[in-house]
């Protein structure tokens, strides 16, 4: 069950605070994927105002329930009430507390299980503790409370172990629990934290797993916190990616996803930000100033201050500097691309070079062309797309237009300038532009000289 009905007020945000992202991913989604890694199957999102938005960041499996009154944690779990029907066991999470993970949940619940706990809590050691609520035990070990940081006592605020504000419950107990809850304090709330003390008015046992990270109780309720967040997964991302043999020389302004893999001998370069499922090869160089979202790159390619979303670049393959690479784009083996070349949903056969300023859309090109520069695709005629085939070892002069629907042949020419909008055969020439004219000293005394 997932704790998501807070706004973004203190964020400045009219978004609901999980939304706010960590590493390009809103923190509610890191904490579905940690649940999902830990083998929860059937995960209850417990959302406010801005539920749709929630419902749209967390995955189609999830069930979601409305919070229609914020009136503390312990009434959000009343609101998913139904969760707890089947029996068994649930864990609840804060869904603004990205860095909980699969093994500290897998590892809380194996203690659950064998210590048969009506609570088991997920627990920290805190250096500076302050602001937390601290956990109580007993001699034998137990936890026996929860007090708050405004309830402690000078002896309570010495306890460095706190509480995460993730748990895993006996389902039957929990439902048990729901009608002990009372809002009797000056917020008139109910607080999940009150199952500790129910659970000892029931004989029932509570205990704590300690994880050693002290990132799983981290949250953000405002900006700063939230760049802080950020600047940990960054530099955790890193680190891994350093450790696999990847080369980041310089890390200035480098951003690497979660869901990125990049294989050895890989060189990121400043600027860099891969992004969503981005799978990059062996012995690449990618950046500076580039940006890779949903893409896969082959080995040996180079993708040098250019943008590329939801495309694929082949082995040995060079684009840029200032070139993008559209969805739907697929560059093979060996292609060159230079600066300031677009292509979008199109396929680009192997060792075609597109050197500069030129537009390449809704295409099917084959292996070996060359490209002048300034060619385009015209692909769209204001109401509908349309496709250009271009075959292999064909040679595209400067400037020329291909007007969709339209086929270059095999070996085929183009004229610089020309302006193709029927189809040219194989191995021949297209010339379509006006034949030039020359008059004699026309221009004479008509241009003003400047100097």
């Amino acid at each position: 069950m997932l704790l998501a009905a807070g706004d973004g007020k203190r964020m400045k945000s009219k978004q609901p605070k999980v939304l706010c992202e960590v590493l390009m991913k809103p923190m509610i989604t890191w904490v579905e994927q940690a649940c999902r890694k830990a083998g929860i199957e059937e995960v209850y999102v417990v959302a406010g105002a801005g539920a749709e938005q929630v419902k749209q960041a967390v995955s189609p499996e999830c069930n979601i329930v409305i919070q229609s009154q914020r009136r503390g944690t312990g009434h959000a779990v009343m609101t998913a009430a139904q969760a707890l029907e089947g029996g068994g066991d649930v864990a609840v999470l804060n869904g603004d507390a990205p860095f909980i993970s699969a093994e500290v949940l897998a590892a809380a619940y194996a203690q659950h299980i064998r210590q048969h706990n009506a609570v088991t809590l997920v627990t920290a050691r805190l250096q500076e503790p302050f602001g937390y609520g601290r956990i109580v035990r007993t001699e034998s070990g137990e936890v026996s409370a929860i007090v708050e940081e405004s309830d402690a006592t000078q002896q309570e605020k010495l306890i460095d172990e706190i509480n995460s504000g993730t748990y895993w419950f006996k389902a039957s107990f929990l439902q048990k629990a729901l009608s002990h809850f009372t809002a009797d304090n000056a917020q008139g709330e109910y607080y999940l934290t009150d199952v500790v003390k129910i659970a000892r008015k029931l004989q029932e046992r509570v205990d704590g797993y300690a994880c050693h990270s002290t990132d799983v109780v981290l949250g953000a309720n405002d900006r700063k916190a939230l760049k802080m967040l950020n600047d940990i997964a960054r530099n955790r991302e890193i680190e891994r990616h350093l450790s696999n043999g990847v080369d980041i020389p310089f890390d200035d302004g480098v951003i690497i996803g979660t869901d990125v893999h990049i294989a050895p001998g890989t060189k990121i370069m400043p600027g860099t930000i891969l992004a969503g499922n981005t799978t990059i090869g062996e012995n690449c160089v990618i950046g500076p100033n580039s940006y890779l979202m949903d893409s896969q790159v082959g080995d040996g390619s180079s993708i040098i201050a250019s943008y590329m979303t939801s495309s694929t670049v082949g082995c040995a393959a060079t684009i840029g500097p200032f070139s993008q690479l559209r969805p739907g784009s697929h560059i093979m083996d060996g292609v060159k691309i230079g600066d300031f070349v677009e292509v979008k949903n199109s396929t680009i056969g192997e060792k075609t070079s597109i050197a500069h300023l030129t537009y390449i859309g809704d295409s099917d090109v084959g292996a070996g062309v060359n490209f002048g520069c300034g060619v385009v695709t015209v692909n769209y005629d204001g109401q509908n797309k349309f496709r250009t085939t271009i075959g292999d070892h064909a040679f595209i002069g400067c400037n020329t237009n291909l007007i969709a629907p339209v086929k270059v042949g095999d070996g085929a020419y183009t004229a610089a300038g020309t302006t193709v909008d029927e189809d040219v055969p194989d191995d021949a020439l297209a010339i379509g532009r006006v034949r030039q004219e020359i008059k004699k000293h026309w221009a004479k005394g008509k241009i003003k000289k400047k100097i």
